[in-house]
């Protein structure tokens, strides 16, 4: 994985001395709460309902052992024991004091870490596909591309202060696991015709109060290219972007007004009168980040093993997980493990300060001491020889991790809600540990099978719940919370968003609103179709009609 160089170094260092200068301030009066506002976000600290919540980064979502250790003890001595995993393939801590936020920027600096730009009207971390550089559907591993735009992109004078919020996803494989589809700039490695790698590039994606899948730009962009081209795109945008109305801001909605073909044209115009400029990816640069992602030395070691196969056949629990959350691996005699965050009863993506230093432990002797963070808010250990797997269950069963419901019904995005945050209008979290607990039998969510629900407290969609197969969206009403639902979105390559199906649904009926869709699906499905495909065949009435009466 990358390692800060001395550049990296001095700049995190330095932000941390700023920072800590800015809060001693604000303790002195010197500072209102107003000055110090942008300035706190600009460092991932936002004012949320009850307290502070500081954001910390995770590029492309990739961690090492040692930096799990530091998220644990910053969990453990500054907050109250855990952290939770965001659908930017981030951390948030839920109760910092302000006082001890210089302290755990200094703390993160330790272990090239940083809280930089994960808040702001700037380009925010740079996410990728979990399984990048083991997943056997990519073209190449995507990792050194999002280093370069992390880095192209971080303290950006240019870009620095933006119409709104930006994020940029990249991926290289043929099934969308990074949502591309749903950014402001979504990148795919492609192959041309000649047999080129590229990139195709996505523009105008997002969610939120206005939901828009992206549309393409360029069909084919060569490498070489790649940040005067993304330049381009971010001075189209900050030229032209609204700024007289946050709710118009985003580039999705300049794309929207000015439709793709104008909007091109204008970065197409603007990449070509900045062919001069000494953008160009050089190769000797491009080969010295690719060289912090080369190939661990794998073992050659047999695709199949004889012993794994008698512990599947013998053990019905571990072959449950096995078949859910262990995935192919493109290394012979290895394997990729989501460990999934959502055992019943806890929090959807909340990790403790125990399970982290644990997790730690074991991503050294499974998995090469590095981990990933999905946008599901799970984690992947990516390379995990298969003779290892049932030890690795056994140890994740110690630390209530080996839930097998990876892509299951109880597999949900969730925001944190009504219960953190103070644009929530509703509660989050308690709908989906009721969700969870209702589906709760793991023969019950294989026979439903792949089914995917995303929760949001407000409109805001930190829950993702325009893009679920089944979605769910805080609203209020006279003081009291209700939940829409929206059926039939997907973030993946098939992406869409979803429709509104009626009404919402009080706190107390919700759950058994969510239960009446499945009993539809369950009836209306054709052998082997997911939840999203049996909704796409049928359409809407069968659903509603269960939910609402005839009509």
């Amino acid at each position: 994985m990358y390692q800060y160089d001395e550049i990296d170094q001095t700049l995190t260092r330095e932000r941390v001395d700023e920072y800590r200068d800015q809060v001693s301030r604000r303790f002195k009066g010197d500072l209102t709460e107003d000055q110090f506002r942008p300035l706190r976000l600009r460092n991932g600290l936002y004012m949320q309902l009850h307290a502070y919540m500081l954001r910390v980064a995770i590029p492309y979502g990739l961690l090492s052992s040692a930096q799990l250790r530091k998220l644990a003890l910053i969990a453990r001595k500054y907050d109250r024991g855990y952290g939770h995993f965001t659908t930017r393939q981030n951390i948030q801590y839920n109760w910092p004091k302000l006082e001890d936020t210089p302290d755990i920027l200094a703390h993160l600096a330790e272990v090239e870490m940083n809280a930089i730009q994960t808040s702001g009207n700037n380009n925010r971390n740079v996410t990728s596909d979990p399984y990048a550089g083991v997943a056997k559907d990519e073209i190449e591993d995507p990792r050194p591309y999002a280093e370069i735009v992390r880095q192209f992109v971080t303290l950006h004078p240019e870009f620095s202060w933006l119409p709104r919020k930006f994020k940029i996803a990249l991926t290289a494989a043929d099934h969308d696991r990074a949502a591309i589809n749903v950014h402001d700039i979504g990148l795919k490695i492609v192959k041309n015709d000649k047999g080129e790698i590229g990139f195709c590039v996505l523009v105008g994606g997002g969610l939120g109060r206005t939901p828009f899948i992206a549309k393409i730009v360029r069909e084919f962009l060569p490498k070489k290219e790649l940040l005067r081209y993304l330049q381009a795109i971010l001075r189209v945008y900050n030229m032209e972007g609204r700024r007289d109305n946050i709710y118009k801001a985003r580039i999705k909605i300049l794309v929207h007004e000015h439709g793709i073909e104008r909007f091109r044209k204008d970065v197409e115009a603007e990449f070509e009168a900045a062919a001069a400029e000494p953008l160009d990816l050089d190769q000797h640069e491009e080969d010295r980040i690719r060289a912090y992602f080369a190939t661990p030395a794998y073992e050659k070691l047999p695709t199949d093993d004889a012993a794994l196969t008698k512990k599947l056949a013998d053990d019905a629990s571990f072959r449950d997980w096995h078949d859910r959350n262990v995935v192919a691996h493109k290394q012979a005699g290895y394997a990729i493990v989501n460990i999934s965050l959502k055992p019943t009863g806890q929090p959807p993506g909340d990790a403790t300060d125990d399970q982290m230093d644990a997790i730690a432990d074991l991503s050294d002797t499974y998995s090469l001491g590095q981990l990933r963070v999905t946008h599901r808010q799970n984690l992947v250990f990516a390379d995990v020889k298969k003779a290892d797997l049932f030890a690795l269950y056994q140890d994740l069963i110690k630390l209530n991790l080996a839930t097998p419901n990876f892509g299951r019904i109880t597999d949900i995005i969730c925001c944190p809600g009504l219960d953190f945050c103070s644009l929530a209008n509703a509660r989050s979290i308690p709908v989906a540990q009721r969700i969870a607990e209702r589906f709760d039998d793991i023969k019950r969510q294989n026979d439903i099978g792949d089914m995917h629900i995303n929760i949001s407290g407000c409109i805001n969609a930190c829950g993702h719940h325009h893009v679920a197969h089944l979605g769910i969206l805080g609203v209020e009403k006279n003081g009291e919370e209700f939940y829409q639902v929206t059926l039939g979105g997907s973030s993946a390559e098939d992406a869409d968003i979803g429709k509104i199906i009626g009404p919402a649904f009080s706190s107390e009926d919700i759950v058994d609103a969510v239960e009446s869709l499945v009993d539809v699906y369950l009836k209306q499905r054709s052998t082997g179709e997911r939840f999203l495909d049996t909704y796409r065949r049928v359409g809407q009435a069968p659903f509603k009609d269960r939910l609402y009466g005839s009509h």
